[in-house]
C-alpha cells in the first residue's frame, strides 16, 4: 500500500475517528486504525467494539491495499508536521514508512485480518433528517443520561421514531429530560433504540447545525448514520427503558413564570453555599417572588431573590441545584416555566418558545 497526500487531508478524518480508539485495550489492533486504499477511495476505520467511525476519501492510490496503523502516533504526527505538508505512507509486511519533507517515521503495523469489526447491520427502519434536528434532539436531552447506573438501559439516550416525528429521551432515576422533533421519515410502527453515552458523546461531534442530510439505519442491535462521507455505527443497549409519559406530570396548577437568564444567575449566586455533596437548594414561591435559598454543614446560608410571574399559595421545594441549571443551560430562550403540584410532587420545566422540549425533576428532602 502506498498514497500521497496533503497534511490537511489526513488530519481531519484521523481526528474525526479517533474518539473510537480504545486507551485501555484488551486487543492490541483497537489502538490502530484501519487503512484502506484502492483506485478511488482511501478510507480509514476505529473501533472499539462497541462503536466504529469510518472516514472515507476520495483520491487514487499509488499501490492499493490494507494495514493498520497506531492511531494515536499517527495523528500526533500529522499535528506535528507544517501546515499543508505533503505526506507519503508506504506500508510494508510489518512496517509502515511516513514521509514528509526532511522527517520520516517508521511504525510497527498490525494484518488488517487482525482488525475486528462490528456484526452486520439488520436494518428494520431507514430514512434522512437534517443534522440540526437531531444534533439539538441530542443536545437538549442527553445532560440527563445516567453515568455507571446498574439499570444499564438508563446509561444511554432513548431515540423513539414514528411516523412524523422523532423523540430523544433520556433519565438517571431523578430527573427526565424530552425532547421530539418532527421529520418525514414514513415507519410502519413505532421503533425504540437505546443508544449508549459513548455513542452519543461521538455522535454528537459529527453533527452540524447545518440543514443538510443525514441517512439513519435503525437495526435490531445497531444504529449507524451516515454523514456526508462519515460513517458511524454503534451497538444498541438492550433493554427496556421505563415509559416516559408516566413520569410526566400533567395536574401541576401551580405555574411559576420567570426570565430564563436571571433564574439560571440567582440559582448559581444560592449554589456558592451549597451542600457540595447534596447540592439542594429550598425553593419558596409567593407572591411574584421567588426565594432561593441555600445552607451547608458550616451553617453558612444564602438567600436570593428573583421576581417571576406566580399568583398561587406559598410553596416550598426542594430541589438538586445542578438539575435545574443544567435544564437552564440547554438554551437561550427567554422565559421558562415551572408548573408544581404541590411541595412533594416533581416539576414540570418547559419553555414557551421551545414547546417540543419538556424537563422533570423530582424534589428532595432538605
Amino acid at each position: 500500500m502506498k498514497f500521497q497526500i496533503q497534511r490537511e487531508d489526513l488530519l481531519v478524518p484521523l481526528q474525526t475517528i479517533i474518539g473510537a480508539v480504545e486507551k485501555r485495550q484488551t486487543i492490541s489492533a483497537l489502538a490502530n486504525v484501519l487503512v484502506r486504499a484502492d483506485n478511488k477511495t482511501l478510507s480509514f476505520t476505529a473501533t472499539d467494539l462497541e462503536i466504529e467511525l469510518v472516514s472515507k476519501l476520495g483520491m487514487v492510490a499509488d499501490e492499493g491495499g490494507e494495514t493498520t496503523l497506531p492511531a494515536r502516533k499517527l495523528l500526533d504526527i500529522c499535528k506535528a508536521l507544517p501546515e499543508e505538508s505533503n505526506i507519503s505512507i508506504s506500508a510494508d509486511n510489518d512496517k509502515a514508512l511516513v514521509k514528509s519533507g526532511r522527517s520520516r517515521f517508521s511504525l510497527s503495523t498490525l494484518p488488517a485480518n487482525d482488525f475486528p469489526a462490528l456484526d452486520k447491520i439488520n436494518t428494520v427502519a431507514e430514512f434522512e433528517l437534517p443534522q440540526k434536528t437531531l444534533k439539538e434532539l441530542i443536545d437538549r436531552t442527553s445532560f440527563a443520561m445516567a453515568l455507571q447506573d446498574v439499570r444499564y438501559y438508563l446509561n444511554g439516550l432513548l431515540l423513539e421514531v414514528s411516523s412524523g416525528s422523532i423523540r430523544a429521551i433520556a433519565t438517571d432515576g431523578h430527573r427526565l429530560s424530552y425532547c421530539e422533533k418532527a421529520t418525514d421519515c414514513d415507519v410502519a410502527e413505532i421503533k425504540q433504540v437505546i443508544v449508549p453515552r459513548k455513542g452519543v458523546q461521538e455522535l454528537v461531534r459529527l453533527l452540524e447545525d447545518s440543514d443538510a442530510l443525514l441517512k439513519m439505519f435503525l437495526g435490531t442491535n445497531h444504529i449507524r448514520i451516515e454523514v456526508g462521507n462519515i460513517r458511524f455505527t454503534s451497538k444498541l443497549i438492550d433493554g427496556r427503558f421505563p415509559d416516559y409519559n408516566r413520569v410526566i406530570p400533567e395536574d401541576g396548577n401551580n405555574l411559576i413564570l420567570a426570565e430564563r437568564d436571571s433564574l439560571r444567575q440567582a440559582l448559581v449566586r444560592a449554589s456558592i453555599l451549597c451542600n457540595e455533596k447534596y447540592r439542594g437548594i429550598r425553593l419558596v414561591a409567593k407572591d411574584n417572588l421567588l426565594l432561593l435559598q441555600a445552607q451547608n454543614p458550616d451553617q453558612e446560608e444564602a438567600d436570593v431573590e428573583v421576581e417571576v410571574t406566580y399568583s398561587g399559595d406559598t410553596l416550598e421545594i426542594g430541589f438538586n441545584v445542578n438539575y435545574l441549571l443544567d435544564v437552564l443551560n440547554v438554551t437561550d430562550a427567554t422565559k421558562v416555566q415551572a408548573a408544581l403540584r404541590d411541595s412533594n410532587s416533581s416539576c414540570l420545566l418547559t419553555y414557551p418558545d421551545l414547546p417540543d422540549c419538556q424537563y422533570v425533576i423530582m424534589p428532595m428532602r432538605l
